[in-house]
């Protein structure tokens, strides 16, 4: 056993990063627990767009599982990757549902945009794009996503609800599943404060078994229940997607979209996070995060292949982070419970969605610590850093959070009379961005 744990320790470089494989383990751990809801919502998803429901839930599976096993073996990066919500919806309701295209067809244009991602990735262009955002716009995003993250934790608490005169407002607070999940809220963060080791899990477990004492959340009835899943096949969905008939169609505007949004949703994400886990340097740069991104790139092709749209990396990794995943084995130990949900897959379903969404609030306002990095004091900073917050959580996108940041850098910077603090590279993804804009809107 301690022959394994130092081999473990060896290849993943444990100790060094501050770490330690009690610590990987419960970050592995904690990072599935917030993203379980995948293998159910992204399915049903698909299956709106066409595909059949129970191939679509074991390549979801497949798919997380293969991209974070590889994202955590060869990039050795505290991430877990699982086909985008967003991207997920895009591809469902507009590829598949208005412009009524077949799903075969869909997938097509999904290898083709990771295609591009590879070809980006391969000659550093990606790495590239990431150097040039300033400090403080890098900055900014680690704060936005951690509004995105909570914004999501709140909706999900139920503490916050569509509302038609005022967009948004307070929820329902005589729903006992909306104050067992805002005790979730602050059962972790006073286990936090005790820096009890563990606590984002402990409070997901604490509010799911308070769920099942209230009678609000079903309790297993016996260890038959929750172990007798059949195995879905996934030969219905497998190699199904059809790349020629995508380009005979010319989906540049698709493709040019997904290509966007995972390629500013999967760098936003990995700063952040890097950020967050102490992997970026004083000058911004994250080590190792090439191999990051051709996994992720790799993760969109094989996620087309195998029946699913384009994969990406997943912000919920920050509660994992939080929790003190700092190497790849997180990453590792989050694959190999996704691929056991495969069978224990109605065991995953007893947690449910107001246990894991205090632990998105809690990470939310931690990672708002970083806004005190901000030069707030200089208006070309000052603006652009805000819009960049402020649009991730209001427009729900991460990506227009990051393309509206870059273009109002590029405008401002040079309208304050300093356009040679604006890199070239700066003005081709602003440039880039009103374009994906413009598209939006025809």
């Amino acid at each position: 056993m301690n022959r394994f744990a130092t081999l473990l320790n060896s290849y993943f470089a444990i100790e060094r990063n501050g770490s330690s494989i009690k610590q990987e383990c419960i970050g592995g751990l904690t990072t599935f627990m917030a993203m379980a809801y995948v293998i159910f919502l992204v399915p049903s998803m698909l299956h709106d767009a066409g595909l059949p429901k129970e191939a679509a839930f074991t390549a979801t599976i497949v798919v997380t599982a293969l991209s974070t096993l590889a994202m955590g073996l060869f990039a050795n990066f505290p991430v877990a990757l699982a086909p985008g919500i967003g991207i997920t919806a895009f591809f469902a309701y507009y590829v598949c549902g208005t412009m009524g295209l077949a799903w075969q067809t869909g997938l097509g244009a999904v290898f083709i945009s990771g295609i591009v991602f590879l070809f980006l990735t391969v000659t550093r262009l990606r790495q590239l794009i990431i150097d040039s955002v300033p400090m403080d716009l890098k900055y900014a995003i680690v704060v936005g996503i951690g509004m995105f993250i909570a914004f999501i934790g709140l909706r999900n608490c139920g503490l916050i609800v569509a509302d038609a005169a005022t967009l948004v407002a307070l929820g329902n607070l005589t729903d006992l599943k909306v104050l067992l999940a805002a005790s979730g809220v602050c059962i972790i963060a006073g286990l936090m404060a005790r820096k009890v080791s563990g606590a984002l899990l402990l409070g997901i477990l604490m509010v799911t078994g308070l769920g099942m004492l209230a009678g609000v959340t079903p309790a297993p009835t016996s260890l038959t229940s929750v172990a007798g899943f059949d195995f879905p096949d996934i030969a219905p969905v497998l190699l199904q997607l059809d790349i020629m008939e995508a380009v005979h169609y010319g989906l540049f505007t698709i493709i040019f979209s997904l290509t966007m949004v995972d390629l500013f949703d999967s760098i936003g994400t990995l700063i952040g996070l890097s950020r967050k886990a102490g992997l970026m340097d004083a000058k911004g740069h994250v080590p190792g995060l090439d191999k990051a991104l051709l996994t992720d790139s790799l993760a969109t092709m094989a996620g087309a292949c195998l029946g699913t749209s384009t994969a990406t990396s997943y912000i919920e990794s920050a509660a994992g982070v939080a929790a003190g995943g700092r190497t790849g084995l997180a990453a590792v130990v989050t694959a190999l419970l996704f691929l056991v949900s495969l069978v224990f897959a109605p065991l995953v379903a007893l947690v449910p969605g107001f246990a894991t969404a205090p632990a998105l609030v809690i990470v939310g306002a931690l990672m708002m610590q970083e806004v005190t990095h901000i030069n707030f004091g200089d208006t070309t900073i000052a603006v652009p850093a805000f819009l960049t917050i402020a649009a991730m959580p209001l427009t729900y996108s991460i990506t227009s959070g990051f393309g509206l940041g870059f273009i109002s850098y590029a405008l401002i910077k040079t309208l304050a009379g300093r356009p040679k603090e604006v890199s070239p590279v700066i003005w081709i993804v602003a440039l880039s961005f009103a374009i994906n804009f413009s598209l939006r809107l025809h």
